[in-house]
């Protein structure tokens, strides 16, 4: 069998797995009881979140979507109390582009978990089922596995008509993995609605969630009423005029943030910005490309106060994940610190935990933080 064929193989394998662990999900839930659907922020995880309670509200299921706010975690107290506040009377919950942990997020309730990053963690036996592509070649966005999860057997997957939810799918590959995702769907999905139309849509998704208020509400209320990218950014409604406002926030603060120049120790190269939204992943992402023999981490110390949230990405051959393990600082909390993909990852570690892991790493004073005044509040979804 050809390499090809081989791929294609184990694709068609997943796929049909992650619609027997969805079935088996639901046929233990009481069907008169709603479920909990909670996404993360960034487009590809709004988009699996919206294809799932579209596709359960569509079979009869009552559906509850809720989206993690600015710093949110989904095991985080604060969740766990905004979802029973939200879904009192949920009888599942299934979390969507958010990890996949040991603990469960709601002790007791029958948990999905859909992920595509490097697993934490798998559940131990408390009845939490897992759907996860980071094994899989190419590793398909948590949006993408959420649409061939919800697509009964014996039905095409890139269905042509008005109901199909594979332009939501498409958006997650954009936003993720960008314009030539290895995956024939979005092709389709060009083809349909036109290239420009939905990199204008990803773009508006993932504004809210990097604005100063991390707010992804409109982003996501618009994909679970949406029939076509198009009406994203016609401006049209107040969510859409929501996510213009965003994107105009986020962009002057990204405009300011590519001024900041790197330092160096080592394989590592260091920008430190200092800005309320999350342009953290675009500065190092811009930065890779430019450094391309560096590790490059983004840090940003004005996103939450006492804290430095960093993104990270790495030279092609060298893991992250593993060199995030091998430089862990003490106190690093696991479930905020060396999270998401091999080449493009991040965290979130406590101004004093940050000196110290940067004073491991090589660097001085200059990419250090001086520590705040106890003023923390909760950040909830």
């Amino acid at each position: 069998m050809k390499a090809g064929e081989v791929t294609a193989n184990r694709q068609s394998q997943f796929i049909e797995r992650s619609r027997q662990t969805l079935d088996r999900f639901l046929t233990g839930l009481d069907p008169a009881g709603p479920i909990a659907v909670l996404c993360h922020s960034d487009a590809d995880g709004l988009a699996a979140g919206a294809i799932l309670v579209r596709a359960l509200r569509r079979n009869g299921r009552a559906a509850h979507g809720v989206a993690t706010g600015k710093a949110g975690s989904a095991w985080s107290p604060e969740t766990l109390a905004f979802l029973r506040k939200e879904v009192p009377q949920a009888v599942g919950l299934v979390v969507c582009d958010l990890g996949v942990r040991s603990r469960p997020v709601w002790p007791g309730m029958a948990t999905l978990l859909l992920d595509h990053h490097y697993p934490a963690g798998l559940p131990d036996a408390d009845g939490t089922l897992v759907i996860t592509g980071y094994d899989q070649q190419p590793i398909p966005t948590s949006g993408l596995i959420a649409y061939w999860a919800v697509t009964p057997p014996g039905e095409a997957l890139f269905d042509p008509g008005p109901d199909s939810l594979g332009w939501i799918a498409a958006l997650s590959l954009l936003s993720d993995l960008g314009d030539k995702a290895p995956f024939p769907l979005l092709s389709i999905e060009k083809k349909r609605w036109g290239a420009s139309h939905l990199r204008e849509a990803t773009t508006l998704l993932n504004a809210p969630r990097r604005s100063s208020s991390g707010d992804p509400s409109p982003a996501f209320q618009l994909l679970l009423r949406c029939d076509h990218p198009r009406q994203i950014g016609d401006g049209a409604s107040p969510e859409s005029q929501a996510l213009f406002a965003a994107k105009e926030e986020v962009d002057a603060a990204y405009n300011l943030a590519k001024r900041a120049a790197p330092k160096f120790s080592g394989p590592v190269a260091m920008v430190r910005i200092h800005t309320p939204c999350q342009v953290h992943p675009l500065i190092a992402q811009i930065w890779r490309s430019r450094l391309p023999k560096y590790l490059v981490f983004a840090a940003n110390t004005g996103y939450r106060a006492g804290w430095v949230h960093f993104s990270a990405r790495s030279r092609p051959g060298t893991n992250l994940l593993e060199f995030l393990r091998e430089h862990r600082p003490a106190g690093a909390d696991p479930e905020l610190y060396g999270n998401g993909h091999d080449q493009a990852a991040g965290g979130a570690l406590p101004f004093a935990i940050w000196n110290d892991f940067v004073q491991h790493l090589g660097f001085g004073l200059e990419v250090q933080v001086v520590e705040p005044e106890p003023n923390e509040g909760v950040n909830v979804p």
